[in-house]
């Protein structure tokens, strides 16, 4: 089996990022910057593979939780395909080398423009969560004179055991349908010329901490596709989304900080591997924190302290990142470990901060009551943040999305640049723009 890879090390009291220096990415590139562990990525992928051994299954990365073109290209020559929800996500996996074919389209709200595309690149499945939606995928293929590759997402109304906004499997949720609509589905897909059955779907939520919740899910598959496969409808795949949870306090890959795990995924394994015995449809799974979380990191550099006047009262550290460049504190309450990049100076203090950017909104947080020693200038990482970090970074404020670097031994490049102003300027409209005419959307 693979072993655990870390993604970043204390040498000498600095923190590395596997064997070049973070305060020396930070000296070149500026703050904020996402820096990534290429090495972890992809040891991370194979202990999943291995995991998943004999029986083996298809690894379809979910590019919604990083889609950087170098980190979808890691993973590309590793042998993935990908998990996509929406167009754009698409062309970001065709300009990084992947194969349609190889491609898997979810989400509840595939455009028309969207769906064409996919059909006229050849994907290999659309995940369909609604009769809508099925209809108008036969409308389009049709048109295009193409035969749409269709799974159904079915939602079994198995809890995750997460945080509301990632849950996605409740009857309350607004992905998939039920199992008796999807058997519905699958009937009326099987009439239609246009429409050609290949698998069945479920995505459960995000941060799943135990096999548990995801094999029920299975058994709720299985269960649907022995009724089909009685009504004379045979799958060729049982795709089981991802999910798998990762640790956020435990120092987030950094060696000796503690002995919590991730998510079991042998255990995972082996319960895949008995539940299918003797079934031969192909799996697919679509992981994507799992891989890149715990590869990747924030710098920010401290640019004002502003102690309490009393014990009472609430310490800021303000920071040069803030809720632009990583919402998930502000939006999913969520945790990140915060730890100096280097040694303490001799006038840092040392007391519990909270750690706030510079954007106008009281939400504006990374962490809260943190047990630090600070002082102005030092340069901090904020930790796990490898998914779900650049991807939902914003202009808020006008400010610029940070850059990005990606570290491969002792060596690294920047894999994207440090948005400017001009980049931000540039999609609108100049003050002598035409008030009516023909509007380029972009799309």
């Amino acid at each position: 089996m693979s072993a655990e890879v870390r993604a970043f090390t204390r040498i000498e009291g600095s923190l590395h990022a596997e064997g070049v220096p973070l305060a020396d990415i930070a000296a070149s590139v500026g703050t904020p910057v996402y820096v990534y562990a290429q090495s972890h990525m992809q040891a991370r992928y194979r202990m999943l593979t291995d995991a998943l051994a004999p029986r083996g299954a298809d690894i379809c990365y979910a590019v919604k939780a990083n889609s950087n073109l170098s980190v979808l290209r890691t993973f590309h020559d590793l042998g993935a395909g990908f998990d996509i929800v929406s167009g754009g996500e698409l062309q970001r996996v065709i300009r990084a080398g992947g194969d349609p074919a190889r491609v898997i389209f979810s989400g509840v709200g595939k455009r028309v423009d969207e769906i064409d595309l996919a059909l006229k690149l050849g994907i290999r499945c659309f995940n369909v969560e609604s009769a809508p939606e099925l209809a108008r995928l036969s409308e389009r293929a049709r048109l295009h004179g193409r035969v749409a590759p269709v799974s159904v997402r079915v939602n079994p109304d198995i809890d995750a055991g997460t945080h509301p906004y990632i849950s996605t499997g409740l009857k309350s949720s607004k992905f998939g349908v039920t199992p008796a609509v999807a058997r519905e589905l699958y009937h009326q897909a099987t009439r239609d010329p246009a429409l050609a059955i290949v698998g069945i779907d479920c995505h459960i939520g995000s941060q799943i901490a135990t096999p548990a919740p995801l094999l029920e899910a299975l058994d709720s598959l299985l269960n649907l596709m022995d009724e089909l496969a009685r009504d004379g409808i045979a799958l060729q795949h049982i795709d089981l989304g991802g999910g798998l949870g990762v640790n956020y306090r435990a120092g987030a890959g950094l060696a000796g900080d503690s002995d919590v795990e991730d998510f079991d995924v042998m255990a995972y394994g082996r319960a895949l591997n008995q539940a299918l015995h003797g079934r031969d449809e192909r799996l697919i799974l679509e992981p994507g924190r799992y891989l890149v979380a715990n590869a990747g990191l924030l710098l920010t550099r401290v640019e004002y302290l502003k102690p309490a006047d009393s014990a009472s009262d609430t310490s800021f550290a303000v920071l040069d990142a803030a809720m632009n460049d990583l919402i998930r504190p502000a939006l999913y309450q969520a945790w990140h470990d915060v730890v100096p990049v280097g040694p303490a100076t001799s006038h840092a203090d040392r007391r519990p901060w909270t750690l706030v950017g510079p954007v106008c909104e009281s939400g504006d947080f990374l962490a809260r009551d943190r047990e630090l020693e600070l002082a102005p200038e030092d340069l901090l990482a904020v930790l796990s943040a490898g998914a779900y970090g650049m991807v939902q970074s914003s202009n808020y404020n006008t400010r610029g999305r940070p850059a990005e670097v990606m570290v491969k031994g002792d060596g690294y490049r920047v894999i994207r640049r440090r948005e400017t102003v001009r980049d931000q300027l540039a999609p609108e409209l100049p003050d002598d723009a035409p008030a009516f005419g023909p509007v380029d959307l972009g799309r």
